[in-house]
């Protein structure tokens, strides 16, 4: 499975007009295309930020996506009041331990591996992170995205609200060092987020 994720640094003042778009227009429209399984979205309202992610049954039908979205995405940024910043990715794990409910966190790492020790980041990921990630308290669900050319990776982790995401944070931390370093990857970007849109019907991976 695939998935584009576009990234929008806007206006805080915008969030809430721009989830709306999204509900009302934005996922009807995705949802009709060939090969859509879902769409989420992320905002972090202090900054203006927001990553709205689709996610697609195969390559072919991302590609095939890409231009009946462009206008979508053209309107989407210009709400949020902000440039459009468009990612693709094979979704490497995807695994739920719960449903995420109103009021779920959900904290973005952006990290980059060499290209050349991808297959085995994502199976030490799946085989030893994964178990200690689901002790983490609150934690609903985890995706790991993938770009095996130039090895980056953007992984998300959802609780089931933003007090428990604050509290595993000390655990979440460590476990992220203890793996980082053990795979040679260097973090790049972390950042947390309200869910408040998530229409998936992406199977599981693991």
């Amino acid at each position: 499975m695939y998935a584009r994720s576009t990234t929008v640094r806007g206006n805080p003042a915008a969030i809430d007009v721009g989830i709306a778009y999204v509900r009302e227009a934005v996922i009807p429209a995705v949802r009709d295309m060939d090969g859509c399984v879902g769409l989420s979205m992320l905002v972090d309202r202090a900054s203006g930020r927001t990553v709205i992610t689709t996610a697609w049954a195969d390559a072919d039908a991302m590609r095939r996506s890409a231009e009946n979205v462009l206008g979508i995405r053209k309107h989407t940024a210009e709400i949020l009041c902000g440039p459009a910043e468009v990612q693709e990715w094979e979704i490497a794990v995807l695994h739920r331990r719960y449903e995420t409910r109103n009021g779920a966190g959900t904290r973005v790492i952006w990290t980059k591996v060499d290209p050349a020790r991808m297959d085995a980041m994502i199976e030490s990921f799946r085989m030893g992170l994964l178990p200690r990630m689901e002790e983490l308290p609150g934690f609903c669900s985890v995706s790991a995205l993938v770009d095996r050319q130039n090895g980056m990776c953007a992984t998300a982790v959802t609780y089931e609200s933003r007090h428990a995401m604050d509290d595993a944070m000390d655990q979440a931390i460590a476990l992220r060092k203890e793996f980082t370093d053990s795979m040679g990857m260097e973090v790049t970007d972390v950042n947390s987020f309200d869910l408040v849109l998530a229409h998936l019907r992406v199977p599981e991976t693991v």
